[in-house]
């Protein structure tokens, strides 16, 4: 009898998305993981250009050697004499996680999953025919996890742990020595590790702390530049591993998952990496300023804690409205002309949580802020 898989009937629409699609025009939207800036104009002229001269085609699974080159030029200061035999071009992070997960799943086996999560890491492991199985990344811990909580977890078939610093949705990032305390771990179990670095850039304390450069070769790189460069709707990625033959395996499924990345595209990705180099630390200095006046504002309202984030673009504070849900809260939110995400749609231990996505001018975050803070203070009962 025709019917559906029971992976497809597994996946369910995330509740960030749900959240977006009830949301009406007229909102303030903290909602989306997306920056408000364009690519960089260099990049715009380049990928007209690279179209007009023919780079219309398909291209080599693996990309363009040129600029995977440039990738792992641009990895040197954590691990250098890598070439494009380290690198993997993708349609966007998203495609590089899916990549990796069917590169080292069997079904049967497990994936230690952060939790919050970002949205799209279970259902991965759901469509290998895998479990997910989550770590908690708590409030009380500033969302670093703890490798006791890690060892609990563990068992014969666990074959890969993710980690995702700096983090979505919580904005979490890593000392060397929690890196380190993380990366024996995986050693011990002789787990590959699949690190989601895609914020790498967007950092406002020290410098991005990578698993690369560790000597550990079982890692999966994953980064885009959705957030480097803005290029959300572009869709461009990449896989990188330390150990060429890794990213010979990602390669070969690659083929079978998108055949090959935009040919243009990768010309006017390669053109951004020297027109605009700075364009990212550019991003930050703004998301930096927006970062230190919704950390403000929310911790200046009752009942709201919120920990000042050192990377990525998002802030996960603990909201504490009595008989109310994560979900309750964005919705009354919602009604109040505020986009935000309920902890919820980030695993069980989001529950009690919003996220708000600073991805807004600093104007509307004030606007917004006001908002938020009228609509807690009448779900409170404040007089």
């Amino acid at each position: 009898m025709a019917g559906f898989s029971e992976r497809a009937l597994a996946i369910q629409p995330t509740g960030v998305r749900k959240m977006f699609d009830m949301a009406g025009d007229d909102v303030i939207s903290f909602g989306l993981g997306e920056p408000d800036f364009q690519p960089p104009q260099v990049a715009i002229d380049a990928m007209c250009k690279a179209m007009r001269d023919g780079h219309n085609k398909y291209t080599t699974t693996a990309g363009l050697p040129s600029l995977r080159r440039r990738i792992a030029e641009s990895w040197n200061q954590y691990e250098s004499g890598m070439d494009e035999s380290n690198v993997c071009m993708t349609m966007s992070g998203t495609n590089a996680l899916l990549a990796c997960t069917l590169a080292v799943l069997n079904p049967g086996d497990n994936i230690l999953l952060p939790e919050p999560y970002f949205p799209l890491y279970a259902p991965d492991a759901t469509l290998c025919s895998a479990e997910a199985r989550f770590y908690p990344c708590l409030f009380e811990h500033e969302f670093v996890p703890q490798v006791s909580d890690l060892e609990s977890l563990v068992d014969e078939n666990t074959k890969a742990v993710l980690y995702n610093f700096p983090s979505n949705p919580t904005g979490a990032t890593l000392n060397i020595t929690q890196r380190d305390e993380l990366l024996e771990f995986a050693k011990r179990h002789d787990l590959w590790i699949i690190s989601d670095e895609v914020y790498d850039r967007i950092i406002y304390v020290d410098e991005h702390v990578s698993f690369l450069g560790t000597g550990y070769e079982n890692l999966l790189l994953v980064n885009s530049f959705s957030k480097t460069f803005a290029m959300t709707g572009w869709r461009i990625g990449y896989v990188l591993s330390p150990n060429p033959d890794t990213i010979t395996q990602i390669t070969k499924l690659q083929y079978y998952i998108t055949a090959c990345s935009n040919d243009a595209m990768q010309y006017a990705v390669l053109e951004a990496f020297d027109g605009a180099a700075d364009y990212p630390e550019q991003m930050a200095v703004e998301f930096q300023a927006r970062r230190d006046l919704i950390c403000e504002r929310l911790n200046a309202m009752p009942g709201v804690t919120c920990h000042v984030p050192d990377g990525a673009f998002y802030v996960f504070p603990k909201v504490e409205v009595p008989n109310l849900t994560s979900e309750d809260v964005a919705i009354e939110l919602l009604k109040g002309g505020v986009l935000c995400s309920p902890g919820s749609a980030f695993g069980e231990s989001g529950e009690g949580h919003l996220r708000f996505a600073y991805t807004v001018g600093r104007e509307d975050i004030s606007r917004g802020m006001d908002k938020v803070e009228t609509v807690l203070a009448r779900l409170r009962g404040d007089d």
